[in-house]
Parts: C-alpha cells; structure tokens; sequence
C-alpha cells in the first residue's frame, strides 16, 4: 500500500503538468484537496498495520490452529481426547508435538508453543523466568498417572518391592538370584524410553532419591520400544507410563499386554499377593500403588487461546471421561471401589 505523502505529492504532480484536467483550482481548494486524500490514505494504512498486529492472535477457545507440547508417556491418552475434541469444535486443530518432558518444557520456555502436557508442575526457577518477560502461565491438573514396571512373560518373579526397584535401580542388585535364588535369568537389565523422560526424572526424584542411577539402565527412545525390547528379553525390567498398557478396550494396548506381564509392587519389604499392587485405577485412587504422578497442562497463553480451550475440555465431563476409559485416574470424576470376594 503506497503512504499518504508519496500518493499526494504524485497527484500534486499530475496536476501541475495537466495529465489530470484542472478547470482553474485554487491553491487554497488544492491544499485542502491533498489534506483529505493524505488523511485517507493514513486511515486505510492504520488499518492495514492493525490487521497485520492482530493476525498474531487467530485462536479462540473453539477455534484456530495450535501447536502444542506433550510428554509421549502420555502419547495414548491425549490421542484418546483430540479426535473428539475436533469433533466437538470443528474449526479448531491441534497439532500435538510428543516429546521428552525436558524438550516439552523446552519449547514452552521458548515460546515455541503455548501449552505443554507433562508431570510436574513448574519449578519456582521457570516460573520467575515467565514472570521477568510478563507472562503468568497456569496450572491445570488432569489426571493422575502412574510408571509401570513390565517383565517378559518368562519372568516368573511378577511381586516386587519398592526396595527391590530401588535397589535395582541404583546398581545394588544386579542378577535375578539376588532377589530369587531359583532364578535362572542371569544379569538385571532395565529399559526406560529417553535419558530426558518424565520415568526417569520421576524414578531420580521420588524413588532413588540420590541424583543417579545404576550403569545397568538403558536408554531407548520411545515406550513402544521398550515394550518390545522387553518382549524379546526375559531378564530385562521395563520402565513406561501407565496409560500404554491400562486400556482395555484399545487393541493396541491389547497387544502389548499380551507380550509382557505388569508387575505388582509392594511397599513392604516382603512382597505378597496381599500386599502387592498393580496401577489399576482403584490403586492409583487409595495410593495403594506406590509409583504415581499427577499430568499437568502449562498454559502460558496472554489471554484465553485453544491451548486453553483444549484443557477445559479435557478437564470437563466428557474429557475426564475419556481419560477414564484409558485406564488413568481423572481427576474430578467419581470413582467406584468394588470388593469381590469368593
């Protein structure tokens, strides 16, 4: 769009050379003539660096494109939620990242995207660096998870301590006959997803709680492959996020059960069928479970966009719902214990 001043000038020039008929204009009728184009055109011209300041902010609650963050322990879950959200809000989408918790935090610090699905809350750190750049980012609690210990169906040492894991963990225990002298499956070896997961930052912090961890841990990169690591190995220990292996009704889920065993753990220090847990829901609920985590969205949104959007309908009826059916604790709706006995 040309400005005001090179427009009147140009029309001032048209006329002083007759390319635009004139009859006997008046200096003072010119003047004003070229004062209200000029003025025009600085109007259109506001108008056009306005839509231009606005077209950063397209999102709504319910509508526009978003990028968001999601730690892909909890890949399953939220691949549960965004189908019916689109369906709900047909003019929204979601593009979900799945990544390490480190590099989801990462993106959101970065500004690279305004919502961030992960385990933890903020540290008082991050969030007084949200504060010195005038962002105030919310916290919103949508379920409680848990980590899953997988063993290879040849495994038949299915009761585990929390002592047992940590022990494990720290280098302390290495061969099978450790914990069971029958044993036959030789050297320890433990799987988890990434070096920058949420598993082994949980694993570090609430369950070693000694900043390090033992030399027979490895790294893959996704939970998918750690299942099938520990599918194909019987003295391997997996580490992985709950909700790949607690719906029922997903296929996919199926197949993976149907290639490992759950362990049940234990907080005393001699595990047994009455005081050992798998992280089943209604375990997750009375923390009869010991490894459990609450997931957090991040929001760091100005002002209310689709990332917030997304996490008030997986914080509603119908998301918690979703997120009941996956196998996860929600947070706000009820749950019913049932006692079977013989």
């Amino acid at each position: 769009m040309l400005s005001s001043e090179v427009t009147g000038h140009t029309i001032l020039h048209l006329i002083s050379h007759q390319k635009i008929p004139v009859p006997q204009l008046k200096i003072k009728t010119m003047k004003k003539i070229l004062l209200f184009l000029s003025l025009i055109f600085l109007l259109l011209s506001s108008g056009c660096k306005n839509k231009n300041a606005s077209d950063k902010y397209t999102d709504t609650p319910t509508t526009g494109d978003a990028t968001i963050a999601v730690d892909e322990t909890f890949k399953p879950l939220i691949e549960a939620e965004l189908p019916v959200f689109h369906a709900v809000y047909k003019y929204a989408l979601i593009h979900p990242k799945y990544l390490p918790e480190v590099d989801a935090l990462n993106l959101l610090l970065k500004d690279s995207v305004r919502l961030a699905i992960v385990s933890r809350p903020l540290s008082k750190k991050e969030m007084d660096y949200f504060h010195s750049k005038k962002f105030f980012p919310r916290e919103v609690r949508l379920a409680l998870d848990g980590i899953a210990i997988i063993l290879n169906p040849k495994n038949p040492d299915t009761l585990l301590s929390v002592e047992t894991i940590k022990k494990i963990l720290l280098g302390e225990l290495t061969n099978w006959n450790q914990i069971n002298k029958k044993s036959k499956l030789g050297k320890i070896k433990v799987v988890f997803d990434n070096p920058n997961s949420s598993t082994v930052r949980y694993m570090v912090d609430s369950v070693t709680k000694t900043g390090k961890l033992g030399d027979q841990l490895s790294a893959l990169k996704y939970n998918l492959d750690v299942v099938d690591f520990v599918s194909r190995n019987p003295e391997t220990i997996g580490l992985i996020g709950v909700n790949w292996v607690s719906d029922r009704d997903d296929p996919k889920c199926l197949t993976f059960l149907s290639k490992i065993k759950v362990a049940a753990i234990s907080r005393e220090a001699i595990p047994t069928p009455d005081n050992s847990y798998q992280p089943y829901q209604a375990y997750l609920a009375t923390n009869q479970y010991p490894f459990s985590r609450y997931i957090y969205a991040l929001i760091s949104e100005p002002r209310a966009g689709l990332g917030s959007g997304f996490t008030s309908f997986v914080a509603s009826d119908k998301g918690q719902r979703i997120i009941q059916k996956t196998g996860v604790l929600p947070i706000t709706q009820p749950m019913r214990l049932v006692k079977i006995t013989n």
